[in-house]
């Protein structure tokens, strides 16, 4: 099931962006919880918190009870955080309020069962991944860890749907169809094409003037031997 992070924070009373640079220079990361039809509470953060949740990953699809010291505890979802452009530290963080029996939208993450026994991959077939995450609407105490699905049997030219995942803990997914999940590849056959050797061209004779073919110039004649010098 989902897990739920309990996260401290504390209260701050302005907004604003003048409010927000001085709880950063306080050592602080601004933040605020809204909806849940109630008014928005701005809190800060200890951003050792925030880059622990960025480090671990799958933080969109985590419940956060915030607890702001001296005021309650608040059960929310988080939905935003923005980095600064050049050290790309987290500057701002967003959390949604729950309101009690209130359906969350949260992607989970999709995992492939048997992968190492599946016929459509062992027969040089290859698994092509459309959605490494389905986004569905979930009751915030039901949100599954992953989404499986059995390979096992799946051979090559297969499609995975939505209608394959072995468990759907009442999730609806947000696009209303029996989409494809993942499928089946047949494997990619490279032909190898022989490189073409090009003839060898024969030089054209040269031509004289009139455009007829110049005659070849005969050879020099060797130099006669000299005759050897008289004794005096």
């Amino acid at each position: 099931m989902v897990q739920t992070i309990w996260i401290e924070a504390e209260s701050r009373e302005q907004a604003g962006k003048g409010a927000a640079r001085a709880t950063r220079k306080g050592g602080l990361v601004p933040a605020v919880i809204y909806g849940a039809k109630q008014e928005a509470t701005l809190i800060a953060l200890d951003p050792r918190d925030i880059m622990k949740e960025l480090h671990k990953g799958g933080w969109q699809s985590h419940l956060y009870e915030v607890a702001v010291k001296g005021g309650g505890t608040e059960r929310t979802l988080m939905r935003d955080i923005q980095f600064h452009p050049v050290s790309d530290r987290p500057i701002h963080v967003d959390f949604q309020r729950l309101a009690a029996g209130q359906k969350i939208r949260v992607k989970v993450p999709v995992t492939f069962l048997n992968e190492d026994i599946c016929p459509g991959i062992k027969t040089g077939g290859v698994l092509n991944v459309v959605r490494r995450d389905i986004e569905v609407f979930a009751d915030p105490d039901q949100v599954p860890d992953s989404f499986e699905i059995e390979l096992a049997s799946a051979e090559i030219g297969d499609s995975l749907r939505w209608s394959v995942v072995k468990d759907s803990f009442g999730t609806k997914p947000v696009v209303e169809r029996d989409f494809v999940v993942a499928t089946i590849a047949a494997p990619t056959v490279v032909e190898e094409v022989a490189p073409v050797v090009a003839a060898p061209v024969e030089a054209a004779p040269a031509k004289g003037k009139g455009g007829k073919a110049a005659p070849a110039k005969a050879a020099a004649p060797a130099p006669a031997a000299k005759a050897p010098a008289k004794k005096k």
